[in-house]
């Protein structure tokens, strides 16, 4: 039993060290950020752009939710998160081509418009990174 307890505890302490410590920090950054965005806008300007605010709030849950996996650490929450990651990079590829092609269809950016361009392209490159750490975090268990 003290076996599992350790090998669990050291599973969730390699998800926040190193380069996770920093993606913890950027994904706990972008959930503050989208979360105000969203608030911000679903109270003052709900009525122009539902879509558009709606999907920011969308992405403040999706940041929110990878933030908490990324310090609960372990096994679950690493394939939680890898889950999360992904699908996050497919929203972002699908509302940053969408804006993009018919940007009429958001009359409002989100987070996630042009790719992330209103928050320096960190949307579209965060969750690529995120599966790539959670990935290696998962081989690195291996050869402890």
């Amino acid at each position: 039993m003290a076996e599992s307890a350790t090998e669990d505890h050291k599973g969730r302490a390699r998800l926040v060290q190193g380069p996770g410590l920093l993606l913890v920090w950027l994904y706990g950054v972008m959930s503050v950020g989208a979360v105000s965005r969203s608030v911000y806008q679903i109270l003052t300007d709900y009525g122009s752009a539902p879509l558009a605010h709606t999907l920011s709030a969308v992405a403040a849950v999706v940041y929110a939710f990878i933030t908490y996996t990324l310090v609960r650490g372990g096994e679950r929450a690493r394939k939680a998160a890898l889950v999360c990651c992904a699908a996050e990079l497919a929203g972002v590829l699908i509302v940053g081509t969408w804006t993009v092609v018919e940007p009429s269809a958001f009359p409002d950016s989100t987070v996630w418009s042009a790719y992330g361009m209103g928050y320096i392209f960190i949307p579209v490159l965060l969750p690529v990174t995120g599966m790539l750490w959670l990935r290696r975090s998962r081989q690195g268990r291996g050869k402890s």
